[in-house]
């Protein structure tokens, strides 16, 4: 059977889901690296074999889950690009916006990873998906500011930038969803609006 045709057996998308939904609810509770299979495999309601037929270790499905989640908000973003209705400045603030949402629905996991070396992959993990968008973003970009530097250098400039703001009001109660938002619309290269 298709990798692809694997996901659409109901069996597997009702064991996917609750690997899922165990995987956020565990790490927003304690740290990805004190997850193991075992309790996974219980709060989802599945055996162990079960498990590591669909996924290598708990972080490797909720690393999964996340960059999924943030999926959602490139689609959204092309969507409203494609729709043609919103400036450049708009387009940026959106996206930024759909960021700061998918940090919220998922709070207390990056909190827990914050400044802890043992869960540092969620934060990389963060970072590579920021790189690997801009990276993308440049390619398709035809504002002829676009400096001609190190395209990867840029792109991993800007994705610790980003992760790192993201950091930065996580760690510090006093900086507010807004002020984040501000932030990274104050840092972000003209070209790129």
């Amino acid at each position: 059977m298709a990798a692809g045709s694997e996901r659409t057996d109901p069996r597997i998308a009702r064991t996917v889901r609750a690997c899922e939904a165990a995987i956020v609810e565990l790490a927003a509770e304690q740290p990805i690296s004190q997850v193991s299979v075992a309790d996974l495999a219980l709060a989802a309601g599945v055996t162990r074999a079960t498990f590591y037929n669909h996924y290598a270790n708990p972080l490797a499905l909720l690393i999964e889950v996340l960059l999924a989640d943030l999926e959602l908000a490139h689609i959204y973003e092309e969507k409203r690009r494609a729709e043609g209705d919103y400036s450049a400045e708009e387009l940026l603030r959106l996206s930024i916006i759909d960021v700061a949402e998918h940090i919220e629905r998922f709070e207390p996991v990056y909190r827990l990873t914050l400044d802890r070396p043992a869960d540092g992959a969620v934060y990389e993990a963060l970072i590579r998906h920021f790189r690997e968008y801009a990276l993308s973003f440049i390619e398709l970009s035809a504002n002829p500011d676009l400096p001609s530097s190190n395209r990867d250098v840029i792109a991993q400039f800007l994705a610790y930038g980003f992760a790192g703001a993201i950091k930065a009001w996580l760690s510090d109660p006093s900086v507010s969803k807004d002020d984040l938002i501000d932030a990274v619309m104050a840092c972000a290269p003209p070209w790129w609006r």
